[in-house]
């Protein structure tokens, strides 16, 4: 019999993307509320019925600041915003995106669990294309979409508060036939969950059955801020972004401001971090080190590396538990490891078992291990998975096998939990450990965030973004560049690059790439400098080109003058549906209706329809045409400019005006004729494009002269091929 009970420390790591468009300050996606009302307080108070389990809740900053935005009425999201239109008052566009979004939602656990929730889905469809969309919103009634956005809330209420709060009970029993008044109790119930988890976190920490850790503040890569060649480490081969980022500076940042905003939420510094994704290398264990870090968590794989031997066998069996199962020490800072086979048994396996049989199949596990280990040495089992993902794939939200875990730990006294600060002050911090591989917890690299062509796209934009910041700080000593700044460390966050590249997939990779951009974007505007192109152009490669929706059957000449003169003066030009390639981010309300391009021999043609004659607009608008290929310029103009439009191109750093343009008229709708010489175009090549529309705004320090009101089209660029002599003849056969 061991003298010493096995310990187990499990770590629940609460994150969520930073999803704040950071134009409108609107949240993109409503994941920070929503799993704030299903995960992260009834992972805490579940802890009241099991006095003697003790584990650790890591928390990141930036989803600490969205909680209390939310909780202090200075948050809301799209899907909020939708929940809230009364049903009487929707446009079809308001019906679509509820038809689209309100089943986010695990069908089985989730969905089922309310039978007309499942009874709504199966009248929208379980597989749909937008034309189905459209097509089946008609056959909805008010009713039925009212009823559509209480449950899409309530469904995202874990039930243990579904439970206790009678009002919600009722309205889970009653299951239909909702309110408007329904609807308000709904959101009112959670916001008032969010509201306590902050204050329940700091009264289990400060009983000591929870430690609290943080991590880097935007969750950013930490190695990879330090120096993306590290990646080379462990992926000798692995291509590296052209420009080697190496900004150790923005990793200390990151450090220090997670540990400040962790102690003015909760009141003390935090001893321990779980790095994003368990990244760590050497240099990043001394940073944290300087800033009071006692304590890091990554995955057992990093040990084995750095070790220098396996643990386990090709077959996954344990070879050296001895090793694996207690910290080390690394320049002052306990290492614990990860173990990777029980961690993912509960975040990948479990929820598709019984929960008696998995909670019996994880206490055996833990016997089995304990029975490898000398008995007169404490070992410690670190547990460490997402705190939110795995719940909605178990019933009732996970709480039947945790509720059996705790209670079956908390029964036997082979076993008993700790955090990780409890067992580095009763049995020290380890022997050392003479080097630290760079690597995260998948697979000891850092290959999802490096090294796909949209990975080192996203490193080189970023890169880019910063060389400007730092250029313009080092010019303007004097200049406040806090939100600049911010907004790049934004962009330094793990979870775009988790999207990027073949390793992993989502319905909205088209937010995350906006949002990215987005935030680099808004680096541009906070220095008072035009975005690159490039920023408009998505890094997703499927998303860049946009072609048109029919293409040009002939050739057209048509009179410029602001008006549609004759259906026929366009009939053999390109349509580009523009809402077909609308993003998710900052664009309350569309401008443009349609966009078409023709040409003949010698020229291009562009026309734009706005919903409302430019003419009436109150707003002096500015249109810019950015050609980035087959020659880097663009084409200003300013509707009050009285017909005159200025081709600019880039010499030394500054745009200046080659030629002015006559033919082009903003009236009706906006028409302008380019000739391809002019352009650098020539027969066979092909035009990237887009069109900015601006606002001017006096004194913008912009060199358009006013902000950005939308881009046709909003992601990627038109390829227009520049037509040969025979264009007509071989349309024609």
């Amino acid at each position: 019999m061991s003298a010493y009970p096995l310990s187990v420390a499990f770590l629940w790591h609460m994150h969520q993307p930073y999803y704040k468009d950071p134009f409108t300050g609107i949240n993109v996606l409503p994941w920070v509320r929503l799993h704030g009302t299903k995960d992260y307080l009834d992972m805490v108070k579940e802890l009241e019925d099991f006095p003697a389990i003790r584990q650790t809740v890591n928390v990141v900053p930036s989803l600490l600041q969205q909680l209390v935005e939310y909780t202090e009425n200075r948050a809301s999201d799209r899907f909020l915003e939708m929940t809230l239109i009364n049903p009487s008052d929707m446009t079809d566009e308001h019906k679509h995106f509820l038809l689209e979004n309100f089943f986010l939602a695990n069908w089985d656990n989730m969905i089922k669990v309310f039978p007309r929730y499942y009874e709504l889905l199966a009248k929208r469809g379980f597989r749909y294309t937008k034309t189905d969309i459209v097509r089946v919103a008609r056959y909805f009634t008010d009713e039925e979409f009212r009823d559509l956005q209480v449950l899409f809330n309530l469904c995202w209420i874990d039930p243990m508060f579904r439970t206790a709060d009678p009002m919600l009970a009722e309205l889970v029993a009653r299951g239909r036939h909702y309110t408007e008044d329904d609807k308000r109790l709904v959101i009112d119930a959670q916001m008032g969950i969010l509201r306590e988890i902050i204050p329940t976190y700091k009264r289990f920490a400060a009983t000591g059955q929870i430690e609290l850790s943080v991590t880097p503040f935007f969750h950013p890569i930490l190695p990879l801020l330090w120096d993306t060649d590290c990646a080379r480490i462990a992926m000798p081969r692995v291509p590296l972004p052209r420009e080697r980022f190496a900004h150790p500076e923005d990793a200390f940042a990151q450090i220090r401001m997670g540990i400040d905003y962790f102690e003015q939420t909760f009141g003390f510094r935090p001893k321990g971090m779980w790095p994003s994704e368990g990244s760590v290398s050497e240099e990043v264990i001394r940073a944290v080190s300087r800033e009071g870090i006692q304590w890091v968590a990554t995955d057992e794989e990093v040990l084995a590396r750095s070790l220098g031997r396996a643990l386990r066998s090709h077959e996954g069996f344990l070879t050296d538990a001895a090793s694996l199962y207690r910290p080390y020490q690394f320049d002052s800072v306990s290492l614990f490891f990860r173990d990777h086979k029980l961690s993912d048994l509960i975040g990948f396996v479990y929820s598709g078992w019984k929960p008696e049989n998995a909670v019996d199949d994880f206490i055996g596990k833990l016997a089995q291990i304990r029975s490898q280990l000398p008995p007169d040495r404490p070992f410690v089992v670190p547990i460490i998975l997402d705190g939110e993902n795995a719940w909605e794939h178990f019933r009732n939200d996970g709480h039947d096998f945790l509720r059996g875990l705790y209670a079956a730990l908390s029964n036997d006294d082979r076993f008993r939990t700790v955090t990780m600060s409890d067992f580095i002050s009763e049995h020290g911090k380890g022997e050392t450990l003479s080097r630290v591989h760079p690597g995260s917890w998948i697979n000891a690299n850092f290959g999802i965030w490096i090294g796909h062509e949209e990975d080192n796209l996203a490193w080189d934009y970023l890169s880019r973004t910063r060389n400007d910041l730092q250029k313009y700080a080092n010019e303007h000593p004097e200049a406040d560049l806090t939100e600049a700044w911010n907004a790049l460390y934004a962009a330094e966050g793990s979870d775009w690059n988790w999207w990027y590249g073949d390793d992993h997939s989502t319905e909205t990779a088209d937010v995350f790439d906006e949002l990215f951009r987005g935030y680099l974007m808004k680096v541009y505007q906070e220095i008072g400098m035009d975005a690159p192109n490039m920023l408009y152009v998505p890094i997703l490669l499927e998303d860049r080109n946009v072609s048109p929706d029919s293409q040009a059957r002939g050739f057209i000449y048509p009179t410029i003058d602001g008006y549609v003169t004759s259906y026929f003066e366009w009939f053999q030009s390109a349509w580009v549906d523009v809402s077909r390639s609308g993003g998710s981010m900052h664009k309350s309300e569309s401008l443009i209706a349609a966009m078409y391009y023709g040409f003949n021999p010698g020229h291009l043609y562009l026309r734009v329809d706005p919903l409302t004659p430019f003419t009436d607009l109150s707003e002096q608008i500015t249109f810019s045409i950015n050609i980035m290929q087959p020659r880097r310029c663009k084409i200003v103009y300013r509707i009050a400019a009285d017909g005159v439009a200025e081709l600019r191109e880039k010499t030394d750093n500054q745009w200046r005006t080659v030629k002015t343009l006559s033919h082009v008229a903003a009236k009706d709708v906006f028409e302008i004729e380019i000739p391809f010489a002019d352009i650098g175009a020539k027969e066979h090549d092909d035009l990237h494009l887009a069109i900015d529309i601006f606002r001017t705004v006096p004194d913008t320090p912009t060199t358009n002269g006013g902000e950005s009101m939308e881009r046709c089209p909003f992601r990627g660029y038109l390829i227009i091929t520049v037509p040969t002599e025979d264009y007509e003849k071989l349309m024609w056969y």
